[in-house]
């Protein structure tokens, strides 16, 4: 399969120079493992943090956790991705606009991956469900906050996508599709809201150790696999710094500069 969108990669550096202090961003799927390392990245430099995840007990510890290391307090906003309505998206925006004014940067970490599955058996009900969490709730999220967005200065909407080279191969079903899907996504909102300000990126990063990718590798080995609080920088970077020219492009960083952290 072609590439979706076009490559590009970032500068061979630590990203230790992103400040994000006074910056409204929102974490979708923060008690996933990346969310969670991006969410305690980005409020450790400055950023005011909205904590968006399923478990209300969950989010509520790693928002202890961010007081902790001292890091801005953070917000909590309980959502089941699964059966979230356009209503409930809505919802979101006033609520965030009501709290923050604004929103300057959103990181999508969420997904769903049930297991590999061929075709004939998969579960109507999953693929659905797939499909909700993994496309339909990044449209609805884009569209709804779009007056949040354009409200900042410079914002950028960032996703985390798989390969699409192994996403898109036999038993790989709903969740193939919609990495196929949400990166036509990603470009389309790159080139319609590039003169609006609003950026739209996609991160592939290296297979990561987490609880999601044993979901489809039982028993792999975490030699290998790459913490995912080594992308924490990476991504607030991208949310600081990354040039306008790149809206609507997928950031390759599969391989991660020496020292990078």
């Amino acid at each position: 399969m072609s590439e979706l969108l076009e490559r590009v990669f970032p500068p061979a550096q630590a990203w230790a120079g992103a400040d994000l202090a006074g910056r409204q961003v929102l974490v979708v799927g923060a008690l996933g493992a990346l969310g969670r390392a991006c969410a305690l990245e980005a409020a450790a430099r400055g950023a005011n943090v909205v904590l968006l995840g399923r478990r209300v007990a969950s989010l509520e510890k790693l928002y202890d956790e961010i007081e902790a290391r001292g890091g801005s307090q953070p917000a909590i906003y309980p959502m089941n991705l699964e059966g979230a309505s356009p209503a409930d998206f809505g919802e979101l925006d006033l609520r965030l606009r009501d709290g923050c004014g604004r929103i300057d940067g959103v990181i999508w970490a969420a997904g769903r991956l049930h297991g590999l599955t061929p075709l004939e058996q998969y579960e109507p009900e999953e693929w659905l469900r797939t499909l909700q969490v993994n496309v339909n709730a990044p449209f609805l999220l884009l569209q709804s906050l779009l007056p949040a967005l354009r409200a900042a200065s410079s914002p950028t909407v960032l996703f985390v996508l798989d390969e699409i080279e192994r996403a898109t191969r036999a038993y790989w079903g709903a969740y193939g599709v919609a990495q196929a899907a949400l990166r036509a996504l990603i470009g389309m909102a790159g080139q319609e809201w590039e003169c609006q300000g609003v950026r739209t990126l996609g991160l592939l990063p290296a297979p990561l150790a987490s609880a999601f990718r044993r979901k489809a590798y039982v028993g792999e080995p975490s030699d290998g696999l790459v913490q995912p609080a080594r992308y924490a920088g990476l991504c607030t970077w991208l949310l600081a710094q990354a040039p306008a020219q790149w809206s609507g492009k997928l950031v390759d960083a599969r391989q991660l500069p020496a020292g990078s952290h």
